[in-house]
């Protein structure tokens, strides 16, 4: 039988070809960029095949570079799931869950301890990813994604749909002297999310001149964005799920009944080689429980 490559060196590769830089590999595993470069070095050379293309000082898959790296992916997932169903007896062990950081901050950690009350033997880790609707993580038990649906090699399952409408806080409501039509909105600045994508939908659906969601500020975070609406920063194109608590305390403010529906949705997806494990069937359950019908 050929000798088979450490688990660091695959776990290297695997996480490499998830974010296609050796420092954002290194910065998941918590390793130096030296230390990932050099177990992809030797795992390459212990292949005897090319797993990598040099272009200047960057590197990046082959294509049997990237084939592999899908099957080490699969067999680390075989393997995580294997040792989550034989770790300890009923609901004890560990369960990583994947979590958007805006359904994380706003909605799972205001009601994770129901869960632990639950399942107080479950020791629990929730991390978040680099992209919305990222479900390769080898490591992680079940993803809470935002997306479209379409995610590869998961079980997938709707878990909310979503509909965006303007918010603002009450401050800057009435620092403005109240918002009486749509284009109200143009006197503050509007908030946006990684591009000015978001606005524009409800800018056309509102009659108003496509050029004026180019305004405002762009932030990298759902949480950025709602902290500054909340702060009276300018309006935020919010999530309806997502902020219902702040809309039902009164820290933010719908000031109209236009919304839109958004073409992506969260979603529960599930490795199949995890789908029965006893813990990740107890969270499926109990998040389903939890949500609004």
């Amino acid at each position: 039988m050929p000798r088979i490559p450490s688990t660091q060196a695959l776990r290297a590769l695997e996480c490499f070809s998830r974010h296609g830089t050796v420092w954002a590999a290194a910065d998941e595993l918590n390793l130096t960029r030296s230390a990932v470069s050099h177990q992809l070095r030797m795992l390459e050379r212990d292949l005897g095949f090319p797993l990598f293309n040099r272009v200047g000082t960057r590197i990046e898959l082959t294509i049997r570079g990237r084939a592999y790296a899908i099957d080490v992916r699969r067999a680390l997932s075989v393997i995580a799931g294997s040792a989550a169903r034989n770790a300890g007896h009923g609901l004890s062990g560990g369960l990583t869950i994947s979590c958007t950081p805006g359904f994380a901050a706003t909605w799972l950690c205001t009601k994770i301890q129901r869960f632990r009350t639950t399942c107080p033997d479950v020791a629990l880790t929730i991390v978040t990813p680099r992209r919305l609707d990222d479900v390769s993580n080898p490591g992680v038990d079940l993803f809470i994604a935002f997306g479209e649906g379409n995610m590869p090699d998961v079980e997938v399952e709707l878990l909310q749909e979503v509909e965006f409408t303007p918010l603002i806080s009450p401050i800057l409501l009435n620092r403005l002297g109240g918002l009486q039509e749509p284009a109200d909105v143009l006197r503050a600045d509007l908030l946006h999310l990684a591009s000015r994508d978001d606005w524009l939908d409800w800018i056309l659906l509102a009659g108003l001149p496509e050029d004026t969601a180019n305004s405002g500020i762009v932030f990298a975070d759902m949480n950025l964005v709602y902290a500054a609406a909340m702060n009276a920063q300018g309006i935020a194109m919010g999530d309806e799920f997502i902020c219902h608590e702040a809309m039902e305390s009164g820290h933010l403010i719908r000031p109209f009944d236009l919304t839109i529906k958004s073409p992506k949705s969260y979603y529960l997806a599930i490795p199949p080689e995890k789908a029965d494990i006893a813990t990740v069937c107890a969270f499926r359950r109990w998040i389903l429980d939890e949500l609004p019908g």
